[in-house]
């Protein structure tokens, strides 16, 4: 699918290459959108000073040498040298009609994939998942979503917390407890959170148990199989846990997505060797650092990244290192997104330096840290329970669901709903009002968790999308004819009509924004303006009772691209559209 813009600018940039001379076929021709025409060509300002010409007469020769005639109506110079361009109503509906008729919308696929990892999620095990991890979560399974229809070969990560000096005190807990404290059905998770926190305070408060923990540890990064055995009884239960999570959320990860911390065990000693045969990690008071330029404290010393500790072991740096290591030799990646808070900015700044310095990224291989800003709650602070607990997930979205079947339950419905179809759509609609309302917003952005604005019916919400999807839907069976049989061609008389056709054709190029900056909320945004295009449409322009057949054609057409156009774009954000609500 052509993005207007797109269009516009190779044709400018033909322009100036025809007035001015080849040199000037690269020049931006910066086009943006113009409250006197669709589009506007500005570039006839900053080029005039280098040709050292007044604006209005280079835009003069931009337009005497421009060839639009197939995609623009009317060309304007306007003020000191704009350059007011209005598409063509034929070229518009010829586009959205190829769109119509692709399967996949006339988005084009990547011109050089890329392999891509996108690191998401990522709790901890033996701890059950709160409102934190929601974002990480969402934003993730978006990206990997957006990249895959792409055309790029994603490749899912889950790095859960499953390893390090926590697993001693959590295996000895377990061992005074019995197995069955944590080996029973996905019901004890609940029970995991009072598990850790008890183990801790035995960890804190008893220092045999201490010791017992400690020797656990060695045991366990030593691989002893009892050790062993017992680890993956904790893994186990949290794994069903994290499943039950996703599958509510319809999270795209799986079991054989998950590479925990204890996957790159065996690859620290080489990834550390390897950075000291480098000449990268020093020593520095014990332990073992490396200092990439540019990084300094307070006082203006260097800062570190630990490698190694004084005492031998390893930490998240060394590694988050190893990992990068693998991805590149191993896996072969081109790209790695982390999906992670922003407060871990610096750590990642650091190791992607340092990564740099060894050589494992470069300008073949791109590392970018999706920070995820933090939920709030409407009093502004960071989301916590009336107790000042931290909120967990499960109870968070099954609220969502109750409070989602409330408002559902208060608007008027086109048609009765049996019990069973009901609880779908009600948790449908939940679902999509946590998840909508969180890719709403810019990831790097704090947002406020506020269920009443997040599943109302109007506004810039979930549901007022998912009404919308299935108010088509709707259209479709009163007039008894199927999406699939609605194929134009399609005209367009009326202005609502051009403003949503228009519309439509922006999808490619936004897709592919969300994708290269790893930014769901521009599609989230775009997906917005189409359904509030379409209600105008819809307010503006009958279908089914339009004025003769030709127009009844068209605008059911319309109505299927704008359709799939919303469907596959919930669909990228992880989404549900119901069919009917």
């Amino acid at each position: 699918m052509p993005d207007p813009q797109l269009v516009l600018a190779a044709r400018v940039q033909a322009a100036l290459s025809a007035a001015f001379g080849p040199s000037y076929a690269d020049a931006d021709p910066v086009i943006r959108p113009s409250q006197f025409a669709d589009l506007q060509a500005n570039v006839a300002l900053p080029l005039a000073k280098k040709l050292g010409r007044k604006p209005r007469d280079v835009a003069d020769e931009i337009v005497k040498n421009l060839d639009t005639a197939d995609v623009v109506s009317d060309v304007q110079v306007s003020g000191p040298g704009f350059i007011n361009l209005t598409l063509s109503d034929a070229w518009i509906a010829a586009e959205a009609q190829r769109a119509l008729e692709d399967e996949r919308l006339a988005v084009p696929a990547a011109e050089r994939p890329q392999k891509v990892v996108v690191e998401y999620s990522s709790p901890n095990v033996a701890k059950e998942m709160h409102v934190g991890h929601l974002r990480t979560t969402i934003v993730g399974d978006a990206i990997a979503r957006i990249l895959a229809f792409l055309g790029h070969d994603v490749v899912r990560d889950n790095h859960v917390g499953d390893w390090g000096t926590p697993f001693g005190m959590l295996i000895e807990h377990l061992l005074d407890l019995g197995e069955d404290a944590a080996a029973r059905d996905d019901s004890s998770v609940s029970d995991l959170t009072a598990f850790y926190q008890a183990a801790r305070e035995k960890f804190d408060g008893d220092e045999e148990f201490a010791d017992r923990s400690r020797r656990r540890v060695v045991a366990l990064q030593a691989g002893d199989a009892e050790t062993l055995r017992l680890w993956n009884v904790l893994v186990d239960v949290s794994k069903r846990y994290f499943n039950a999570v996703y599958g509510r959320l319809g999270v795209t990860l799986t079991d054989d997505d998950i590479k925990g911390e204890s996957f790159y065990n065996d690859l620290l000693a080489p990834t550390v060797r390897e950075l000291e045969d480098k000449g990268i990690a020093v020593i520095s008071d014990g332990a073992l650092c490396a200092f990439p330029p540019g990084f300094k404290g307070r006082e203006g010393e260097p800062l570190p990244v630990i490698i190694r500790k004084s005492d031998g072991g390893y930490n998240y740096s060394t590694t988050d290192l190893a990992t990068i290591r693998y991805r590149v030799d191993t896996e072969h990646v081109d790209r790695m997104i982390y999906v992670v808070g922003a407060p871990q900015s610096l750590h990642f700044q650091m190791v992607f330096a340092v990564a740099r310095m060894a050589g494992w990224l470069n300008d073949e291989v791109q590392a970018d840290h999706a920070q995820i800003g933090n939920v709030l709650g409407t009093d502004g602070k960071i989301l916590r329970t009336r107790a000042g607990g931290t909120v967990k997930l499960a109870e968070l979205l099954d609220e969502a669901v109750e409070r989602a079947g409330t408002v559902f339950d208060e608007i008027q419905h086109d048609e009765p709903f049996d019990d069973e179809t009901r609880a779908a759509i009600v948790r449908d609609v939940g679902m999509g009002a946590v998840k909508y309302a969180d890719l709403s917003v810019a990831r790097d952005s704090e947002y406020v968790f506020d269920f009443d604005r997040m599943i109302s019916f109007h506004g810039k919400t979930g549901p007022y999308l998912q009404y919308a999807a299935a108010r088509i839907r709707s259209i479709f069976r009163k007039g008894g004819v199927s999406v699939e049989d609605a194929t134009g061609p399609i005209t367009l008389g009326h202005p609502a009509e051009r403003a949503l056709a228009l519309e439509l054709l922006g999808f490619g190029a936004v897709l592919k924004q969300a994708g290269d900056t790893a930014e769901p909320h521009r599609l989230a945004s775009y997906i917005y303006a189409v359904a509030d295009a379409y209600t105008t449409f819809y307010e503006n322009c009958p279908v089914l009772k339009a004025p003769d057949e030709q127009t009844k054609a068209s605008r059911l057409a319309l109505c299927a691209a704008t359709l799939r156009t919303l469907e596959t774009g919930l669909h990228l954000l992880g989404v549900p559209t119901p069919e009917r609500m």
